[in-house]
Parts: C-alpha cells; sequence; structure tokens
C-alpha cells in the first residue's frame, strides 16, 4: 500500500509539473532594447527674419529667366519680389512668376509667400530690407507689407462651416421622378 501511495503522489507531482507554465516569454514578447533611428527628425534651426529673407530672394533667384530677386519677411507676411527682362512677354512674366512660386511652396519658410514680378516693388522691397538692417521700426514695415500684399493678393471669402443645403429641387419631386433622376443620373456617369 505504501508502494501504491508512492507511486500515486508521484503520478499526481508529475501531473502538476507538466502543467505548469513556462515562466519565459515567448520569443515576440521579450523585452530588448531596440534602438530606431528617426528618419523624419531635422534639425530645427530658428533663422531670423533677415536670413529667411536671404534664403527666400536665393531660391527665387535661381529659378530660370529671373536675374535678381530681394525678399522681405516680417510677421506673418513674406513678399519676394523678382527682377525679369524688361522684354519679356506679359504671358512669360506669368509663367516665370508661378515657376518662382512653386519653387518657393517646397521651401518651408517660404510657403506663404508672395511673388511681384515689378521692378519697382523689387526695388522697395530692397529699401524696406535695408532699414530693417538698420534697425528701423518694424511696425512701419509691416504696415508696407501688408500694403503691398494686399494690393497684389484678391481677397478670398473665409471658409465658414456652412450646413450643406439640400437640393431644393429634390424635395419637391416625388419618389417616381426621383427615381427616374437617379436612373439618368447614373446612365451619364457611366458614359
Amino acid at each position: 500500500m505504501k508502494i501504491r501511495l508512492m507511486l500515486i503522489l508521484f503520478v499526481i507531482s508529475l501531473l502538476l509539473m507538466s502543467c505548469n507554465r513556462n515562466n519565459t516569454m515567448p520569443d515576440n514578447q521579450r523585452n530588448e532594447n531596440i534602438a530606431v533611428e528617426q528618419s523624419s527628425y531635422e534639425d530645427e534651426v530658428n533663422l531670423t527674419n533677415q536670413e529667411i529673407a536671404s534664403h527666400l530672394a536665393t531660391i527665387a533667384s535661381e529659378v530660370p529667366n529671373v536675374n535678381d530677386a530681394a525678399a522681405v519677411v516680417a510677421g506673418p507676411y513674406a513678399v519676394v519680389g523678382i527682377n525679369i527682362d524688361e522684354a519679356t512677354e506679359r504671358q512669360r512674366v506669368g509663367t516665370i512668376k508661378f515657376s518662382v512660386n512653386e519653387a518657393l511652396q517646397h521651401d518651408p519658410y517660404g510657403k506663404t509667400a508672395v511673388v511681384v514680378a515689378d521692378a519697382d516693388m523689387t526695388q522697395r522691397l530692397r529699401d524696406m530690407g535695408d532699414k530693417i538692417q538698420q534697425g528701423h521700426p518694424v511696425q512701419g514695415v509691416v504696415d508696407e507689407l501688408s500694403e503691398i500684399v494686399s494690393r497684389y493678393m484678391p481677397m478670398f471669402p473665409v471658409d465658414e462651416d456652412r450646413p450643406i443645403d439640400e437640393d431644393e429641387n429634390r424635395q419637391k419631386m416625388t419618389d417616381e421622378e426621383r427615381r427616374r433622376l437617379d436612373n439618368i443620373e447614373k446612365e451619364q456617369s457611366n458614359q
């Protein structure tokens, strides 16, 4: 009987040990330090307005057919004046301005810059840049820049969250008319 009892205890202990969970972590859950290099990290450099203006003028000058460029940045305003050959046709001037604007859009500092292709305005921008470097009050320059921007930029209405109006004519239609109209729209969209 003692042997039987020992055998039963041995089997029970063997079963208990075999049913015990392994306390090691699975391979996919081990705590290992993984070093990840951030690929989108850019050194954040705070440039002064004068450095940004110089940078924008350099970008604009590198566009083909632009002889020279001047830029002024003050507050939220950035205006880039470009000098183009006087013999250039008006249509070509628009294309060059578009090219400069496109080049500035790819730069984080030039996303909101206004491009002006007027020799007088470019000289005016140069004079404003000189005044800023001489230490003149920035408020006067900001006022002058806002005047330039308002003269060259059209006014756009502010986007408001307006409710979308249902088509009033659809509300007056009967169910049969609505189904026919929907079928006609589907047929036309598939062509």
